[in-house]
């Protein structure tokens, strides 16, 4: 799996899946959630509208995926993941590695082979970008083995100078 830091606008990314860092309502809001929305168009929403529907009434849970159709986007899928809120008090790591990992698997499940992600809850869920960053790469890389052959590409795409430092350091492209 080969990983690639490419900074700039997710929305225009050219990936199979994009990840949106979503919230658990799954209806659209601010942030990389709020781009992903409107440059998709409405075939997203409605989308999440019948998993609120459906299988997800009462939404996403932090941690997990599900896929959507990309609408408008240059990309076939949108996977969905809730980031943690970034907690001084409480260790929550480990849902925030969740979220890598299960978008990854449900982009395996639906037969992407290049992913792209966003920095998964640095943005006004106040994760700090260098440990985001880590976390974001270090899962993807602990994922290889078990979707080897079936990702071929992880893309992050992070928004501005301190995100782009950030994960190219981590990725060791820096």
């Amino acid at each position: 799996m080969e990983i690639i830091v490419r900074p700039g606008d997710i929305t225009r990314e050219r990936a199979d899946a994009v990840v949106n860092a979503a919230n658990s309502g799954l209806l659209g809001g601010g942030g990389v959630d709020g781009a992903i929305h409107r440059a998709g168009g409405p075939e997203i929403l409605a989308a999440c509208r019948a998993l609120r529907a459906g299988e997800l009434p009462d939404g996403l849970p932090a941690g997990q995926a599900v896929a959507t159709t990309a609408g408008r986007l240059p990309a076939r899928w949108v996977i969905h993941t809730v980031g943690p809120v970034h907690s001084a008090r409480e260790d929550r790591s480990a849902t925030l590695a969740s979220c890598y990992r299960e978008s990854l698997r449900e982009a395996a499940r639906v037969g992407a082979r290049s992913v792209a992600f966003p920095a998964i809850s640095a943005g006004v869920y106040g994760w700090p970008m260098d440990d985001a960053a880590r976390i974001a790469v270090q899962t993807v890389r602990a994922c290889e083995a078990e979707l080897a052959g079936a990702i071929d590409e992880v893309v992050f795409v992070p928004f501005g100078a301190e995100a782009e430092q950030a994960f190219r350091r981590w990725a060791g492209t820096a």
